[in-house]
């Protein structure tokens, strides 16, 4: 199946800015303001999961018609073993440097927690997920997803979508009423080391599959031509992206008042166990599918929209997410994301060896890192042609 750029781009402009989000510098670091988190409760890493959820349904869909269940099967589960493969190996990486570097473990205790060869109770749990180090925790939930994600793709495209989606709800509710945490209970208690951790995560599976499922389901919908993206994202139908964006604007005081420490949480009262990200509270659901809803009527509708700003404001979404950078980065998401983590484990070394750094410092730090993040992907796209052109001048 042909590749579709601007989904190449989403992802890459995704992981850009989980970058962006995840350099932990004391002090702060002033790009983390320009993220979309700062004005709606929606983040980049709910925009990746649901679009590997998409591309999951869309392509494993494509696959299974043109070769069969058995052949989706083995791709996806294939697919599972290398995310896992790619866990393993940042989790390792990540005890080298904290058993290598002085200061280590000091720097890292936070985020690792006790790992390491003194505490074989957290060595399992790493290597059975179960304990996820900071900022390591979108595999094991990809991996979950992927784990059952052939059933649900052979029920999307048998026209079973709707028990798919219902299913999807009722483990989503299932979260917000504390059952993960009776599910999880025994797996703490195995898991519980030194440090008084067992289970850790910074996601709730149960909630978070409700963005995938429903990028999933869409994508399955799509390979299948049941739905007509460009009839219900039309130009002309201006109701749908009218009630988006009043869905963001509700939340926008409010957002912007949490986000800035105007105001606490528990000071809302229901409100803050409505928004609990762990579990993909209401308030994040509402918001996901707000700004989704009205990325889509922009990105779909706006170019052929009669208003001018509309179209403008379209066009440069479209130069956004076809920008070459970006669109690497989305094609190599996996080792894209596995980099990002060796960038952010790094610059927390360095702000506590070095730090605090000054603005300029901080500044030009993130550039860097910016920069480096594209290497991988870069090395993937043209690495194979740089060598075959090497060898070949060499023989």
């Amino acid at each position: 199946m042909k590749r579709i750029e601007v989904l190449d781009g989403m992802r890459g402009y995704f992981l850009l800015f989980m970058l962006i989000n995840h350099m932990i510098l004391q002090g702060g670091l002033w790009l983390q303001n320009f993220s979309a988190a700062q004005l709606m409760f929606v983040e980049d890493a709910q925009g990746f999961v649901f679009l590997s959820g998409f591309l999951i349904g869309l392509i494993q869909t494509s696959r299974m018609t043109r070769y069969g269940v058995a052949a989706m099967r083995a791709s996806i589960w294939r697919r599972a073993g290398e995310l896992y493969i790619y866990a393993m190996g940042v989790i390792l990486l990540a005890l080298t440097l904290q058993a290598v570097l002085p200061g280590g473990v000091s720097a890292f205790a936070n985020w690792m927690g006790t790992a390491g060869a003194h505490d074989r109770t957290r060595d399992l749990a790493l290597a059975t997920l179960v304990f996820q180090p900071t900022f390591m925790d979108i595999l094991p939930q990809y991996i979950l997803y992927l784990l059952v994600s052939p059933f649900l793709v052979q029920m999307v495209a048998e026209g079973r979508w709707p028990q798919v989606a219902v299913l999807s709800i009722l483990t989503w509710m299932a979260a917000q009423i504390g059952m993960g945490q009776v599910i999880g209970e025994p797996l703490h208690r195995l898991a519980l080391a030194s440090d008084g951790q067992g289970l850790r995560g910074g996601f709730n599976p149960l909630g978070w599959q409700i963005v995938f499922i429903s990028g999933l389901i869409a994508g399955g919908l799509t390979a299948r031509d049941k739905v007509d993206w460009q009839r219900i994202f039309a130009p002309d139908k201006t109701v749908l992206p009218i009630l988006f964006l009043m869905i963001l604007l509700f939340f926008l005081p409010i957002r912007i008042a949490t986000a800035h420490g105007l105001i606490r949480y528990d000071y809302l009262g229901p409100f803050e166990a409505m928004a609990v990200r762990q579990s993909f509270g209401p308030v994040y659901l509402l918001n996901l599918i707000g700004a989704a809803g009205l990325l889509t009527w922009l990105m779909v509708a706006g170019p052929q929209s009669s208003r001018r700003w509309i179209v403008t404001l379209s066009r440069g979404l479209h130069a956004l997410f076809r920008w070459l950078p970006l669109k690497i980065m989305g094609r190599h998401s996996l080792q894209t994301y596995a980099w990002h983590v060796v960038i952010v484990y790094l610059l927390r070394y360095a702000d506590a060896q070095l730090g605090p750094f000054t603005f300029g410092q901080k500044t030009a730090i993130a550039a860097l890192c910016i920069l480096l993040l594209p290497l991988p992907a870069i090395w993937r796209d043209y690495g194979p042609a740089i060598r075959r052109k090497i060898f070949s001048e060499v023989g």
